[in-house]
Protein backbone atom coordinates (compact mmCIF):
# COMPACT_ATOMS: atom_id res chain seq x y z
CA UNK A 1 0.00 0.00 0.00
CA UNK A 2 2.84 2.54 0.58
CA UNK A 3 4.47 1.62 -2.69
CA UNK A 4 1.08 2.01 -4.20
CA UNK A 5 0.39 5.69 -2.35
CA UNK A 6 4.59 6.51 -3.25
CA UNK A 7 4.30 5.40 -6.85
CA UNK A 8 0.66 7.37 -7.68
CA UNK A 9 1.59 10.23 -5.38
CA UNK A 10 -1.72 10.17 -3.61
CA UNK A 11 -2.24 11.98 -0.56
CA UNK A 12 -4.39 9.90 2.12
CA UNK A 13 -5.96 10.67 5.20
CA UNK A 14 -4.59 7.29 6.60
CA UNK A 15 -1.03 9.41 6.68
CA UNK A 16 -2.04 13.12 6.69
CA UNK A 17 -4.46 12.55 10.08
CA UNK A 18 -1.58 10.41 11.16
CA UNK A 19 -4.25 7.78 11.87
CA UNK A 20 -3.16 4.98 14.55
CA UNK A 21 -5.16 2.62 12.48
CA UNK A 22 -3.52 3.01 9.17
CA UNK A 23 -0.80 -0.53 9.43
CA UNK A 24 -4.22 -2.63 9.80
CA UNK A 25 -5.78 -0.61 7.21
CA UNK A 26 -2.94 -1.17 4.84
CA UNK A 27 -3.00 -5.01 5.42
CA UNK A 28 -6.14 -5.01 4.32
CA UNK A 29 -5.57 -2.82 1.04
CA UNK A 30 -7.99 -0.18 2.68
CA UNK A 31 -7.01 3.81 2.15
CA UNK A 32 -9.22 7.39 2.12
CA UNK A 33 -8.03 8.97 -0.76
CA UNK A 34 -7.32 12.73 0.15
CA UNK A 35 -7.89 15.29 -2.97
CA UNK A 36 -6.31 18.90 -3.32
CA UNK A 37 -3.33 18.39 -1.54
CA UNK A 38 -2.36 18.18 1.76
CA UNK A 39 -2.56 21.54 3.61
CA UNK A 40 -6.03 22.51 4.76
CA UNK A 41 -7.39 25.87 4.71
CA UNK A 42 -9.06 25.54 7.83
CA UNK A 43 -8.08 24.49 11.80
CA UNK A 44 -10.65 21.85 12.96
CA UNK A 45 -9.43 21.63 16.31
CA UNK A 46 -10.02 17.24 16.17
CA UNK A 47 -7.86 17.05 12.83
CA UNK A 48 -4.32 16.53 12.59
CA UNK A 49 -4.32 17.12 9.24
CA UNK A 50 -1.98 20.66 8.86
CA UNK A 51 -3.63 24.45 8.42
CA UNK A 52 -1.28 26.53 6.03
CA UNK A 53 -0.70 27.56 2.18
CA UNK A 54 -2.83 24.85 0.30
CA UNK A 55 -1.26 23.81 -2.64
CA UNK A 56 -1.50 23.89 -6.21
CA UNK A 57 -4.46 22.20 -7.86
CA UNK A 58 -2.72 19.18 -9.38
CA UNK A 59 -4.92 18.45 -12.39
CA UNK A 60 -3.56 15.00 -13.29
CA UNK A 61 -4.69 14.06 -9.76
CA UNK A 62 -7.87 12.38 -10.67
CA UNK A 63 -6.49 9.84 -13.19
CA UNK A 64 -3.54 8.69 -10.88
CA UNK A 65 -6.23 8.36 -8.17
CA UNK A 66 -8.53 6.28 -10.54
CA UNK A 67 -5.56 4.18 -11.85
CA UNK A 68 -4.49 3.34 -8.18
CA UNK A 69 -8.03 2.39 -6.80
CA UNK A 70 -7.65 0.44 -10.35
CA UNK A 71 -4.70 -1.47 -9.02
CA UNK A 72 -6.33 -2.29 -6.00
CA UNK A 73 -10.04 -3.79 -7.44
CA UNK A 74 -11.92 -2.37 -4.75
CA UNK A 75 -15.63 -2.59 -4.72
CA UNK A 76 -16.35 0.64 -2.76
CA UNK A 77 -14.27 3.05 -2.42
CA UNK A 78 -14.27 6.90 -0.09
CA UNK A 79 -12.99 9.88 -1.45
CA UNK A 80 -12.43 13.03 0.50
CA UNK A 81 -10.14 16.08 0.40
CA UNK A 82 -8.96 18.99 2.38
CA UNK A 83 -11.15 22.11 2.55
CA UNK A 84 -10.23 24.95 -0.15
CA UNK A 85 -11.82 27.89 0.89
CA UNK A 86 -9.18 29.73 -1.26
CA UNK A 87 -10.91 27.93 -4.50
CA UNK A 88 -14.11 29.67 -5.97
CA UNK A 89 -15.61 26.21 -6.31
CA UNK A 90 -14.35 25.01 -2.94
CA UNK A 91 -13.14 21.94 -4.98
CA UNK A 92 -16.17 20.47 -5.87
CA UNK A 93 -15.11 20.77 -9.91
CA UNK A 94 -11.84 19.17 -8.51
CA UNK A 95 -14.11 16.04 -7.04
CA UNK A 96 -16.50 15.84 -10.19
CA UNK A 97 -13.24 15.24 -12.40
CA UNK A 98 -12.00 12.38 -9.71
CA UNK A 99 -15.51 10.50 -9.98
CA UNK A 100 -15.52 10.67 -13.63
CA UNK A 101 -11.82 9.83 -13.73
CA UNK A 102 -12.71 6.69 -11.30
CA UNK A 103 -16.04 5.80 -13.23
CA UNK A 104 -14.06 5.18 -16.28
CA UNK A 105 -11.70 2.50 -14.91
CA UNK A 106 -13.43 1.02 -12.05
CA UNK A 107 -17.25 0.96 -13.68
CA UNK A 108 -18.58 -1.51 -11.10
CA UNK A 109 -16.85 0.36 -8.01
CA UNK A 110 -19.31 2.24 -5.37
CA UNK A 111 -17.88 5.63 -5.06
CA UNK A 112 -18.34 7.57 -1.89
CA UNK A 113 -17.46 11.32 -1.74
CA UNK A 114 -16.95 12.50 1.64
CA UNK A 115 -16.98 16.39 0.94
CA UNK A 116 -16.23 19.88 2.50
CA UNK A 117 -19.34 22.89 2.93
CA UNK A 118 -19.62 23.64 -0.75
CA UNK A 119 -23.19 24.14 -0.38
CA UNK A 120 -23.05 26.58 -3.54
CA UNK A 121 -21.14 24.40 -6.07
CA UNK A 122 -22.22 20.72 -4.47
CA UNK A 123 -24.39 20.70 -7.71
CA UNK A 124 -21.21 19.77 -10.00
CA UNK A 125 -20.51 16.55 -7.75
CA UNK A 126 -24.27 15.35 -7.45
CA UNK A 127 -24.36 15.91 -11.62
CA UNK A 128 -21.88 13.29 -11.50
CA UNK A 129 -24.03 10.91 -9.55
CA UNK A 130 -21.52 9.39 -6.81
CA UNK A 131 -23.62 6.25 -4.92
CA UNK A 132 -22.89 8.05 -1.66
CA UNK A 133 -22.52 12.02 -1.12
CA UNK A 134 -21.25 12.45 2.72
CA UNK A 135 -20.73 15.18 4.51
CA UNK A 136 -19.57 15.26 8.22
CA UNK A 137 -21.47 17.55 10.91
CA UNK A 138 -18.44 16.23 13.49
CA UNK A 139 -20.05 17.21 16.81
CA UNK A 140 -22.95 18.99 18.17
CA UNK A 141 -24.11 22.67 17.59
CA UNK A 142 -22.78 23.91 21.15
CA UNK A 143 -19.71 22.79 20.40
CA UNK A 144 -19.20 24.12 16.75
CA UNK A 145 -17.70 27.43 17.77
CA UNK A 146 -15.00 25.44 19.57
CA UNK A 147 -13.80 22.45 17.58
CA UNK A 148 -15.21 23.58 14.07
CA UNK A 149 -14.31 27.57 14.38
CA UNK A 150 -14.49 28.20 10.97
CA UNK A 151 -17.77 26.07 9.77
CA UNK A 152 -21.24 26.34 10.72
CA UNK A 153 -23.77 23.57 12.23
CA UNK A 154 -26.74 24.84 9.91
CA UNK A 155 -24.34 25.46 6.55
CA UNK A 156 -23.52 21.22 7.17
CA UNK A 157 -27.32 20.42 7.19
CA UNK A 158 -28.02 23.35 4.55
CA UNK A 159 -25.68 20.55 2.15
CA UNK A 160 -26.88 17.21 2.76
CA UNK A 161 -30.44 18.90 2.60
CA UNK A 162 -28.93 20.38 -1.22
CA UNK A 163 -27.47 16.95 -2.35
CA UNK A 164 -31.19 15.62 -1.61
CA UNK A 165 -33.02 18.67 -3.48
CA UNK A 166 -30.85 18.32 -6.87
CA UNK A 167 -30.53 14.09 -6.47
CA UNK A 168 -32.94 12.46 -4.37
CA UNK A 169 -31.53 9.61 -5.31
CA UNK A 170 -28.44 9.81 -4.21
CA UNK A 171 -27.57 8.58 -0.72
CA UNK A 172 -26.60 10.97 1.76
CA UNK A 173 -24.32 10.27 4.88
CA UNK A 174 -23.52 12.15 7.75
CA UNK A 175 -22.07 11.45 11.52
CA UNK A 176 -20.60 12.88 14.79
CA UNK A 177 -17.35 12.20 16.85
CA UNK A 178 -18.43 12.08 20.96
CA UNK A 179 -16.11 12.06 23.62
CA UNK A 180 -15.68 15.48 23.23
CA UNK A 181 -17.77 17.17 26.39
CA UNK A 182 -21.35 16.80 24.57
CA UNK A 183 -24.36 15.04 26.15
CA UNK A 184 -26.22 12.24 25.17
CA UNK A 185 -29.67 14.33 24.86
CA UNK A 186 -27.62 16.97 22.13
CA UNK A 187 -26.63 13.87 20.12
CA UNK A 188 -29.98 12.92 19.78
CA UNK A 189 -30.96 16.38 18.78
CA UNK A 190 -28.44 16.31 15.92
CA UNK A 191 -29.35 12.94 14.88
CA UNK A 192 -33.03 14.63 15.00
CA UNK A 193 -31.80 17.11 12.46
CA UNK A 194 -29.83 15.25 10.10
CA UNK A 195 -33.29 13.11 9.92
CA UNK A 196 -34.88 15.63 9.25
CA UNK A 197 -33.26 16.84 6.02
CA UNK A 198 -34.16 13.09 4.76
CA UNK A 199 -30.06 11.97 5.47
CA UNK A 200 -30.27 8.13 5.36
CA UNK A 201 -27.03 7.37 6.69
CA UNK A 202 -25.74 8.37 10.26
CA UNK A 203 -22.74 7.17 12.35
CA UNK A 204 -21.39 7.77 15.92
CA UNK A 205 -17.84 7.40 16.23
CA UNK A 206 -14.58 8.89 17.69
CA UNK A 207 -11.57 10.44 16.34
Amino acid sequence: MRRLILEHRLNTVCEEAACPNRGECYRNKTLTVMLLGRNCTRNCRFCNVESKRPDPVDGDEPDRVAEALSELSLTYVVITSVTRDDLEDGGAGHFAATIRAVREKNSETVIEVLVPDFVHAVGAVVGEKPDVISHNVDTVPRLFRSIRPKASYERSLSLLARVKELDPDIFTKSGVMVGMGETYGEVLEVMKDVRAIGCDVFTIGQY
